[in-house]
């Protein structure tokens, strides 16, 4: 099945593209270009998985304590991370990984 349209004339500075040219295949000329980019952190989860709270902000105890500064980000063997504040005290009841259950190791440390 085939659907051919006819497409009005219709001023092309109102569209943002050059007229078309006669038996030429050109449907548009892109005039102008504004890129949008996103960044985020090298890392697979960007949230604590104990406290939920993004791991680029502070954990909830140096929220409430306004000490944005010392609060650093741990990640384990198995890659998710987890704010420090929020892993020491994970590792007073249970010394294991919160989600794969080995033995809780230190791989990386970073503010």
């Amino acid at each position: 099945m085939q659907y051919n349209a006819q497409i009005p004339d219709v001023d092309p500075l109102i569209l943002g593209a050059q007229a078309p040219s006669p038996g030429g295949n050109q449907m548009f000329c892109l005039k102008k270009w504004n890129a949008v980019a996103m960044w985020s952190w090298d890392m697979e989860c960007n949230r604590c998985t104990i406290s939920w709270v993004q791991v680029m902000d502070a954990c909830l105890r140096c929220q409430a304590k306004n000490e944005q500064e010392d609060c650093v980000v741990v990640w384990g063997e198995c890659n998710p991370s987890f704010h420090n504040h929020c892993m020491s005290l994970w590792g007073k009841q249970d010394n294991h990984h919160p989600l794969c259950q080995q033995d809780w190791v230190v791989q990386r440390i970073a503010k």
